[in-house]
């Protein structure tokens, strides 16, 4: 029996940028009828189930020190938990395309994360001048000179914040954790089912005090129910977020991490980083095609400043004989 031939990294890493600059997109759906919080979490704990379910189809094994699961509850804070909270928060005052951008600043975070985290790791001077580029593209995005007519400022800090937790969190992983990936599943799986159990925390606590506005955790809101009216209605108003959370959740969080990792498994952190550059701007030109969205000049030649630094910091540096 021949042996089917397995995915490159390639094509996962294509595969990743897709699904992950499609995520802005889906999220601005799902909030159609979920909440923020409702989004965030419903995505993390789906997701975590879809790789519970892998796990005891192959019989991997998940990791037992408890080292590596403290570690994990820290990396799964600043990977899975308040990015995944943060960018719907974000999308509820700004576009998915924006939202996207905010994603860009991954790589600047890493680098000061690198800094902060593995100061044995030296940084050359033209990635720390790439940083401050790249927070001044940042600046240009937000218009701070407009008095109308700018991104929400609120809004826009929000999704940068969580594009940088991506930043953090993947180099938390490089300092404490590059020792205990054994391969397979267990890592990734390890990495989602972490932030599933903090996100059941939170969507608990939210519903508790927001029971006027949802049945019941995972439903979606009253005012959207109410707004879709009865029958086929309700399907049609209905179908598409929920569709989307659920794709969110099993293809964008479950296998998509799985890929991740075999993609930083197969050609390292350097290079496959690099993703960060493809999903703004797939995210970009979803929400200009699919929601029709608009980005003024100013947002346009701040995302390309932004993202030539985030490529300035990807760059291998060169090394004298």
């Amino acid at each position: 029996m021949v042996r089917p031939p397995r995915v490159t990294w390639q094509v996962k890493f294509l595969a990743i940028s897709l699904i992950w600059g499609a995520s802005f997109l889906l999220i601005k759906i799902a909030l159609e009828a979920f909440d923020p919080v409702q989004v965030g979490s419903g995505r993390v704990i789906i997701g975590g189930v879809t790789l519970a379910v892998l796990l005891a189809i192959t019989g991997t094994p998940l990791p037992r020190s408890r080292r590596v699961w403290a570690h994990l509850q820290v990396s799964a804070l600043f990977i899975c938990t308040l990015p995944f909270l943060l960018f719907p928060l974000g999308e509820t005052r700004v576009s998915s395309a924006l939202a996207g951008i905010g994603n860009a600043t991954t790589p600047l975070a890493t680098v000061l994360a690198t800094i902060a985290l593995v100061p044995q790791e030296r940084l050359a001077a033209p990635k720390l001048v790439a940083v401050g580029t790249g927070f001044l593209g940042v600046i240009v995005i937000s218009e701070p000179w407009a008095a109308a007519g700018r991104p929400d400022p609120l809004g826009f800090a929000i999704v940068v914040i969580a594009g940088s937790c991506y930043g953090v969190g993947w180099t938390y992983v490089k300092r404490f954790l590059h020792g205990a990936d054994l391969g397979g599943l267990a890592m990734p799986a390890a990495q989602v089912l972490s932030g599933a159990a903090q996100m059941a925390l939170v969507v608990l606590g939210w519903w508790l005090t927001h029971r006027d506005q949802a049945a019941y955790p995972w439903s979606p809101v009253k005012s959207a129910v109410a707004a879709a009216g009865t029958g086929t209605s309700t399907a049609a108003s209905l179908g598409p977020p929920i569709a989307s959370l659920i794709f969110l959740a099993v293809v964008g969080t479950g296998l998509a991490y799985v890929m991740q990792f075999d993609v930083y498994r197969a050609v390292g952190q350097q290079v496959g980083s690099t993703v960060t550059y493809l999903i703004p701007v797939v995210a970009v030109l979803l929400g200009v095609l699919v929601l029709d969205e608009r980005l003024g000049w100013a947002q346009l030649a701040g995302f390309a400043v932004v993202l030539a630094s985030a490529v300035a910091i990807g760059r291998p540096e060169r090394r004298t004989r």
